[in-house]
């Protein structure tokens, strides 16, 4: 059996990585130990607007938002109750599906992007993933088992097993990617180590169907429920907004797993007696972790996901990390493929995805321990009735909201990370800065490509060209030169011609890369075009470094 690409693993990462392959024209075959239809377990709650974006991009956005999950008009928001029945003391508001595009109001309603972000879990989103990634010629061997591999200068031969039948076959491909798992055999075949904080936090995680539980709320339901008191602290997610929810029970420092008692933590969390009936669909403990491999590649073979980075699970970070290293890893390996770059060029992704891993995992990190110092402060009299409660509730809600908004509503993990090591953009001496939450959309090399409404309200992403895009911000700007330059290299670049007093855009040409992140900018072409075109396509000149990118 042949593929050009093989992905190991057949998750978000895996099929975002397939479809975008398959959609830039490349073979692409995936793995999944799973059987077709098998629903993963219960994880990620949030689908990140960058993730909404790649999924725009191809054409898959609305079918997510269609799938199963909430209904349409379920609240988004982040409730704090002293338990899920009690007493409501601050919400953060959140727009619901239906009112997603026009509801400006709360912390995300405003982002400058054509996507906002979605609330939907995993064991929605896969299938419809699957589903759309079928319906791009995706190959998707399911009940399969990647067994082992071997590369040399001319491909990868893995070696699959079929788990029904046992029986063994070949694949022979010119690229591999591991998008396994935290507990990925790719990462350990290519010798990459795990390194930084292998304990964050405890939680005991317990998926119900409590059908009377709604009935029982006295305040509006919310996609996430943090019940607080000085029995337990806990976040429960709203997961088909009328029967099933995923509650995280949040572990105290120096309790163990086996010495909670799980239906009594429950009770205590939900705010409901002995009497009250649910159902544990599933359980799980876990230990959150910041973890990131040492490398991304070995020759051929790499990795993705959470093979690649092991996160606190805050607000759905490890799988809309994955989806964005999926996004890169994806045009520079099609390029290479399609044979406009040499496989120098696939040295990007380490250089780009690591660093930002490393410090977006950070950012995770801070928050989960901010929240559990939280979590170990509820006031004493956050349950009493009457001024002094009511006084407790407010300054404990307001705290919160403060620690929880960022969190939840992270717009500089979204928009305002760049790539400020990247051998392959032509890099200009400025380095925005960016926060969990807050951004300045900017033009610098490196930052994602500044989103700005055309006529029509048309959004400049679906006017950029496939590949790479030269947008022409003043019809005088010569233009030229750098198309020319490309077509003499045989790299695909669209010409835009775009009008917009956005301040984001101060430069007249912009060259925006296949995956929305600014390459090159300038007034006018550089002195040596072909020079920016063979650094943009991972081409290091005779006796360069490949750092000595054309600058402004």
């Amino acid at each position: 059996m042949r593929a050009q690409v093989l992905v190991a693993g057949g998750g978000p990462v895996g099929l975002t990585l397939a479809m975008d392959l398959a959609w830039r024209g490349i073979d692409v075959l995936v793995l999944e130990a799973r059987a077709r239809g098998e629903p993963p377990s219960v994880k990620c709650n949030h689908i990140a607007a960058r993730s909404m974006e790649a999924f725009r991009r191809l054409g898959i956005a609305r079918a997510v938002r269609e799938a199963p999950g909430l209904p349409a008009e379920h609240p988004n928001d982040v409730a704090f109750r002293t338990t899920t029945t009690g007493i409501e003391f601050a919400r953060i508001h959140i727009p619901c599906r239906r009112d997603r595009y026009t509801d400006r109001r709360g912390p995300d309603g405003n982002w400058p992007t054509p996507e906002p972000p979605h609330r939907i879990n995993q064991i929605y989103l896969e299938p419809a993933l699957c589903d759309a990634a079928l319906g791009m010629g995706v190959r998707l061997l399911n009940r399969t088992r990647l067994a082992g591999f071997s590369q040399d200068e001319r491909g990868v031969r893995a070696e699959a097993r079929d788990l029904d039948t046992g029986a063994a076959f070949a694949i022979d491909c010119a690229y591999m990617v591991g998008c396994d798992g935290p507990d990925s055999e790719v990462r350990r075949a290519i010798g990459a180590k795990l390194s930084g904080d292998a304990v964050v936090g405890r939680t005991q995680s317990s998926y119900l169907r409590a059908p009377g539980l709604l009935a029982r709320m006295r305040a509006p339901p919310a996609w996430s429920t943090q019940s607080l008191n000085p029995r337990r602290s806990a976040n429960m997610f709203a997961i088909d907004g009328r029967e099933t929810w995923l509650v995280h029970n949040y572990l105290r420092p120096g309790e163990d797993f086996d010495a909670v008692d799980r239906d009594r933590c429950l009770r205590d969390i939900l705010g409901v007696g002995d009497d009250f009936a649910f159902e544990i669909l599933s359980k799980e403990d876990w230990t959150g972790r910041r973890l990131v491999a040492d490398r991304f590649r070995d020759r051929r073979v790499f990795i993705c996901g959470d093979a690649a980075h092991i996160w606190v699970p805050f607000a759905g970070y490890g799988m809309n990390a994955g989806i964005a290293d999926a996004m890169n890893l994806s045009w520079q390996s099609a390029a290479v493929l399609a044979g406009w770059a040499p496989p120098r060029l696939l040295e990007a992704h380490e250089a780009e995805r690591q660093p930002i891993t490393e410090q977006v995992s950070r950012h995770a990190m801070q928050t989960a321990q901010a929240l559990s110092r939280a979590r170990g402060a509820v006031p004493s009299m956050i349950e009493e009735a009457g001024p002094e409660g009511d006084a407790a509730r407010a300054e404990f809600g307001a705290q919160l909201v403060a620690l929880n908004t960022p969190q939840y509503c992270c717009g500089g993990l979204n928009f305002g990370y760049f790539y400020d090591r990247s051998p392959i953009i032509a890099h200009d001496g400025q380095a925005p800065t960016y926060t969990m939450d807050q951004f300045t959309q900017s033009d610098v090399p490196g930052c994602r490509t500044p989103h700005v409404w055309l006529a029509e309200k048309r959004s400049l992403y679906d006017a950029l060209g496939p590949w790479f895009t030269l947008i022409r911000l003043d019809p005088r700007a010569d233009a030229d030169p750098i198309a020319h330059a490309a077509a003499r290299r045989g790299v695909p670049l669209t010409v835009l011609d775009v009008r917009t007093d956005d301040p984001a855009h101060r430069h007249r040409l912009v060259l925006s890369r296949p995956d929305q992140h600014v390459a090159w900018r300038g007034d006018s072409p550089p002195s040596d075009p072909l020079a920016l075109i063979n650094h943009v396509r991972g081409v290091t000149e005779p006796g360069g470094s490949g750092q000595n990118a054309p600058r402004v």
